[in-house]
């Protein structure tokens, strides 16, 4: 009788995520005929065929489509299991992945990874950026522990969270613009200017959109960015004019910022699955004791 183990599974999953087994073979550092061999092998155990092999590309066959959840929650469980028996004795390891949208203000993430790395020197740290959605899908799939999301404050949540940051977006202009005369804008100010805005189907860029809709006024993107450097960077060589929360004003010289009669409301959310590992745990408490202190240094 062949027995399923855990390496065959990391192998299975290195496949399905890479389509191609000369890939996978170097993501987990062995030979390919190794690899295909233990796939083979599970294959056997589990009486199925996971993979359909063509001459470009390697694809899940039916079976390996409903293989490959279990699989991924099979690997989670075990690393969970390890994680808190080391918990149990008053260690903390394991792994502990943070992502984090685009734009997600002046939060002290970096900071906190860094005492959390030195507290916590055995845990293997990921920090990534996506978008809120597929942050919230990493977090509800077991790919990521912890996350910070831009949702509106009227849209729900779908998981466990806590609110960090709550800001009015202001208006950032290069000096000398003719619109830097006034003391406050309006959204319908900004509409006619030529604007600099995260990309399209970004969180930040989706609560701006929004934004305008709902009053009915129409805008044009001219420059679409990823970063908040970035606009700074256009906005500052007096290209456009862009709209950044109330909290990185502060650390920007040299331009002018404005706030924003209608301004939409910036909400950051930190999202966790429903049971943290003891490593999100330890960082979750970390994070929102540092959020909290800035908040009340900077309200």
């Amino acid at each position: 009788m062949v027995i399923m183990n855990l390496r065959q599974l990391h192998f299975a999953i290195a496949v399905a995520e890479e389509e191609n087994f000369t890939r996978a073979a170097e993501r987990c550092h062995t030979v390919q005929s190794a690899l295909s061999h233990q796939i083979a092998r599970l294959e056997e155990s589990l009486g199925v065929k996971l993979f359909e092999r063509t001459s470009r590309r390697v694809r899940l066959t039916h079976e390996g489509q409903l293989f490959l959840p279990l699989a991924r929650q099979l690997l989670a469980d075990e690393r969970r299991l390890r994680d808190e028996m080391d918990a149990s004795r008053g260690l903390v390891r394991g792994t502990l992945a943070v992502g984090i949208i685009s734009a997600p203000g002046h939060l002290p993430v970096v900071d906190c990874l860094a005492r959390f790395h030195q507290r916590y020197p055995e845990v293997n740290i990921r920090l990534y950026v996506g978008m809120s959605e597929t942050l919230i899908e990493d977090i509800q799939n077991g790919r990521s522990d912890v996350a910070l999301i831009g949702f509106r404050p009227e849209d729900p949540v779908p998981l466990p969270h806590h609110i960090v940051l709550e800001e009015h977006l202001m208006a950032l202009l290069p000096p000398g613009h003719p619109l830097t005369t006034a003391s406050t804008l309006c959204l319908s100010d900004i509409a006619g200017q030529t604007l600099v805005d995260f990309y399209a189907g970004s969180g930040a860029r989706r609560q701006t959109d929004q934004a305008f809709a709902a009053k009915g006024i129409s805008r044009h993107v001219s420059f679409e960015i990823s970063h908040n450097s970035l606009l700074e960077q256009i906005v500052r060589a007096g290209l456009a004019i862009g709209m950044v929360p109330e909290s990185l004003t502060r650390t920007i010289h040299g331009l002018v910022a404005l706030p924003i009669e209608d301004a939409p409301v910036r909400r950051v959310y930190c999202v966790h699955g429903e049971t943290p590992t003891p490593a999100a745990m330890a960082f979750l408490a970390m994070l929102l004791n540092d959020t909290n202190q800035q908040n009340e240094d900077n309200p």
